[in-house]
């Protein structure tokens, strides 16, 4: 945040009206502030910010989607999908016109948690809303060496269906390489990374449609049924849990970190990036859940590309097809990693960074490298020793991603702008809020529950 203005120091909400207090900042605060000045770095155009939204949204968990359906049908699964980009797509718009608008008031964030502290006040902030964004971003660099892992293995048993490394075998693999990429200095730094993350995700979206297109109409192609699977009570929780994963499939939860890197001003900058990154949304994430469940119906993996193979590791398409968008969702996924790393390494930067010396500095250089390599180690571990990607994308959705993308952007709306009670804005934002914060409680007890029954069946460090 650059705080060389007097800012808010919390926020109250009271008989239902909001009370603000101030208090004079430091004016060499924003001087002092590592994170902002090496790792937050303003510098970026609409088009760079479409880069970052386009990468931290249109990803990999995109190709759960056609697992997600399982539990909710066509009819609800395509709905489902839909009310999701419209949601998200002015869930995002909103809460950068919320940050817009207290910026032009000389209270410009850089960071979520900066954001709900002005907004809630920073008791809220401090144990709700940031341990909130830190499950979604440790969540999401646990859940990526994960997939990143199960790609390299899916190709290394195409060329040696008897070999013997396993499965936390690759995901190590992929996290050193992780480390590498980790130590990119700043989010700006990442904008043409990103760009090809984009490129690369187009190109593996359509790439596993056609392949499912070409195993549907195959003869070796599996019996589609399209039943919703499992009791009644199965049927409920599975259908939240789906919600879950697609909540994770468009979630973001780094807009504030994001609208950071846009030089300023930013006003309608993020509504362009936006525009982007949802061209390129749409664009994949139905392709890849039509013709995915098309194929497979109810046997839809949680990884679409375990579909693609028999139980023995015979493939069941040509094998460019298999090798060919693994290699791509492996490169992208050490971008989004490193994008979800960004507050993290924000929060590291800050606490250990000095600002009197250079960013490449011994001083600081050698504490970056330590502590960021620790982290990503410690988060390559988790995700060896918890393969169960499906499920480790609804704890993220329901746990992180809904109230982030689905609840705060309208609270934080209607307590900044106020919008008379009676109008449509007001009571629209308010039943969103209201019907994704059940959404999100129910999401989070199924998927829970799916955890629990999954780690009763796998073991540690197991080879799925």
């Amino acid at each position: 945040m650059v705080a060389d203005e007097t800012v808010p120091s919390a926020l109250e909400l009271g008989n239902g009206t909001l009370k603000q207090r101030h208090h004079q900042a430091d004016p060499d605060a924003a001087n002092k502030d590592a994170g902002a000045l090496f790792v937050l770095e303003s510098k970026g155009t609409w088009k760079h910010a479409g880069f970052h939204l386009s990468s931290s949204i249109a990803a990999p968990p995109l190709l759960t989607l056609p697992f997600a359906f399982v539990a909710l049908g066509w009819e609800y699964g395509v709905l489902m999908l839909v009310l999701g980009a419209a949601v998200t797509f002015y869930a995002y718009n909103l809460l950068s016109k919320v940050l817009e608008h207290l910026a032009e008031q000389g209270r410009r964030h850089l960071r979520f948690r900066d954001l709900a502290t002005d907004v809630l006040g920073p008791t809220l902030s401090k144990w709700i809303v940031y341990p909130t964004q830190l499950v979604v971003c440790i969540g999401v660099v646990i859940a990526s060496p994960l997939l990143g892992g199960i790609s390299i293995k899916i190709i290394y048993k195409l060329y040696a269906p008897d070999g013997d490394l396993k499965l936390y075998h690759f995901i190590i693999i992929f996290g050193i390489g992780l480390i590498f990429v980790g130590q990119m200095p700043s989010f700006h730094s990442l904008r043409y990374i990103n760009f090809v993350s984009l490129v690369m995700t187009l190109c593996y979206s359509f790439t596993v449609s056609g392949a499912c297109i070409y195993l549907g109409k195959s003869d070796r192609a599996p019996a589609k049924d399209y039943n919703l699977p499992g009791s009644e009570t199965q049927k409920v929780f599975g259908a939240f849990n789906s919600l879950a994963i697609i909540a994770t499939s468009y979630g973001n939860g780094i807009i504030p970190e994001i609208q950071a890197t846009l030089e300023p001003p930013v006003t309608g900058k993020m509504f362009k990036g936006l525009t982007v990154a949802y061209a390129v949304v749409i664009s994949t994430f139905f392709t890849v859940a039509i013709s995915g469940y098309w194929a497979f119906g109810n046997s839809a993996a949680g990884s679409i590309f375990t579909n693609f193979l028999e139980a023995d590791g015979t493939p069941l398409v040509p094998k460019w097809l298999i090798v060919m968008p693994n290699v791509l969702c492996i490169i992208q996924l050490l971008s989004v990693s490193i994008i979800y790393c960004q507050p993290t390494f924000d929060l590291l930067e800050g606490k250990s960074a000095d600002v009197e010396k250079g960013r490449f500095s011994a001083r600081n250089w050698i504490p970056r490298l330590i502590l960021r390599t620790t982290f990503l180690c410690a988060c390559t571990l988790i995700g060896a020793m918890f393969p169960f990607f499906g499920d480790v994308n609804a704890i993220i959705g329901a746990f992180g991603f809904t109230p982030l993308d689905f609840v705060f952007p309208m609270l934080f709306y209607i307590l900044v702008f106020k919008p008379p009670k009676r109008s449509i804005k007001f009571w629209g934002n308010l039943i969103l809020l209201v019907a994704y914060t059940g959404v999100g409680v129910v999401g989070a007890i199924a998927a829970i529950r799916q955890l629990v029954l999954d780690t009763s069946y796998y073991k540690l460090f197991a080879d799925i």
